[in-house]
């Protein structure tokens, strides 16, 4: 499936009427995929793929995104890229995002609450900037303290 039609399929979910407006908005967020809009999904890189991914859930209009390691793999300028555009969508849609993410950096920048999980259970939790300042979270998942 070509770029086009991977955002075609994601809009299913939504309104008729909003194709355009929605499809337009995809564009401006992630302008890459305008570029290679009747490329095949399969052949563009694995920033290009994330932004597809995406983009296509962001054409069914959701309200909460969720978000499974959107930078894994991925080059450090894609991977700011991929979260300046999750920053937008929360701020300018109002979309919820439930993002789960080892960027601990990007993560908690990003968001307004974190969770942190060890074994699989909660270990820590609260407000994200709260998080970023606490010594163990930076010993453990920053790369030490600040100097």
């Amino acid at each position: 499936m070509t770029v086009r039609e991977n955002l075609q399929l994601g809009a299913r979910l939504a309104p008729p009427a909003n194709f355009a407006a929605n499809l337009d908005s995809v564009l401006a967020l992630f302008p890459r995929l305008g570029e290679r809009i009747d490329q095949r999904g399969g052949t563009l890189s694995g920033g290009e793929q994330q932004m597809l991914a995406i983009g296509r859930a962001l054409m069914a209009e959701p309200e909460l995104l969720l978000l499974d390691e959107p930078s894994l793999g991925l080059a450090p300028l894609i991977v700011s890229q991929i979260f300046a555009a999750i920053g937008r969508i929360n701020r300018e849609r109002g979309t919820a995002i439930l993002l789960v993410e080892q960027n601990a950096h990007h993560a908690l920048r990003l968001a307004h609450r974190g969770y942190v999980l060890a074994t699989g259970r909660v270990v820590m939790q609260g407000p994200a900037a709260e998080l970023a300042e606490n010594k163990d979270i930076q010993a453990a998942y920053l790369g030490g303290l600040p100097a």
